[in-house]
């Protein structure tokens, strides 16, 4: 009855290759709520200017955000895992191929 131990980290990694999308907004309206709320403290700015650079700072992590999730993808690519996960869904005795 030896059942595997998975670590935090191994359950958040294999949320986030499952659900990379979401991933990628949740992190964008974090960085745009977080700019938001630091710019606000500054006295000294427009309050068009606060938007801006809360924009700026919001699509710099998506950006960043999306270079993390190709690297997620590649790496599951190579390793073989997507094919795994792909090849429940396909029934390929149901599907005969012609000739």
């Amino acid at each position: 009855m030896a059942e595997k131990q998975t670590s935090t980290f191994d359950s958040v990694r294999e949320w986030v290759v499952e659900h990379k999308l979401r991933t990628v907004g949740c992190l964008w309206l974090t960085g745009l709520a977080s700019s938001i709320a630091y710019n606000w403290s500054q006295p000294n700015m427009k309050t068009s200017v606060k938007i801006i650079h809360a924009r700026l700072h919001a699509q710099a992590l998506t950006l960043a955000a999306l270079a993390g999730a190709a690297v997620v993808e590649y790496y599951d690519h190579k390793s073989g895992d997507k094919a795994k996960r792909v090849a429940k869904f396909l029934d390929y005795d149901r599907h005969e191929q012609k000739k």
